[in-house]
């Protein structure tokens, strides 16, 4: 189910396998890598069917993936404490989700022609999701996204092969960096990266061809609000 709808939007789904682990008490230190793994399917399965749509411009990709890869690196081999960190990941995941909201009803948002992203702004932001990402465990198209769409650089069907891709890359990245931990991966992964892949591939398929550009703002507004609740509480 997670992979369904955060595959729709270009996201792999990793803040909502988080959260469903934590539900059913998995162990933190498994968390991150196993996070990691399903994020690398679901975004695996994304970039090919955006690609085959002709969906993706890699001049809108490109530019974030030059620093945001080797940043992921870092972040992935980084624990930060918990207890400092993700309250304020949770703030501005909330904080983009009402902006998301608010472009998705006002049609100048939609209306808007967009620009391709500035080459220096989208080293920075690159670099900054990245290691952000890495410290999480996510791919970090989730804080990528809001960012496109807030300063214009893409459609929303744009953002969200743009943001495909980058999960692919960043969560690769991070993985590599916390390869330490690859030993906590739990023996049922097989059987969850069955169950992302076959959601990936419904939820890639219907976003990449046929939601409308309202509700591909919508749907990540609301994975945003709820990723970032769950972090908060």
């Amino acid at each position: 189910m997670v992979a369904t709808i955060y595959a729709a939007v270009g996201q792999a789904g990793a803040s909502g396998y988080i959260a469903a682990m934590s539900l059913f008490g998995v162990a933190p230190a498994v968390m991150k890598t196993t996070a990691l793994v399903l994020n690398l399917v679901v975004a695996t399965i994304g970039t090919t069917f955006f690609l085959r749509a002709g969906r993706v411009s890699w001049r809108n990709v490109y530019p974030f993936a030059v620093l945001g890869f080797p940043f992921s690196v870092i972040g992935g081999a980084v624990q930060l404490p918990e207890g400092f960190y993700y309250p304020l990941v949770g703030v501005v995941l909330v904080l983009s989700g009402i902006q998301m909201t608010r472009s998705a009803f006002g049609q100048k948002a939609l209306d808007k022609v967009p620009t391709s992203p500035p080459w220096i702004a989208a080293l920075a932001v690159g670099a900054v999701i990245g290691f952000v990402s890495g410290t999480t465990g996510t791919g970090g198209g989730v804080f990528l996204a809001p960012v496109i769409l807030a300063l214009n650089w893409g459609t929303a069907r744009q953002t969200a092969a743009t943001t495909a891709i980058y999960n692919l890359m960043n969560s690769a990245a991070a993985l590599l960096g916390a390869s330490r931990q690859w030993g906590h991966l739990p023996q049922s992964l097989p059987w969850w990266i069955l169950a992302v892949a076959l959601g990936g591939v419904a939820g890639a398929y219907v976003g990449s061809r046929y939601l409308p550009e309202k509700w591909l703002r919508l749907i990540l507004a609301v994975l945003l609000t709820v990723s970032g609740l769950k972090l908060l509480f």
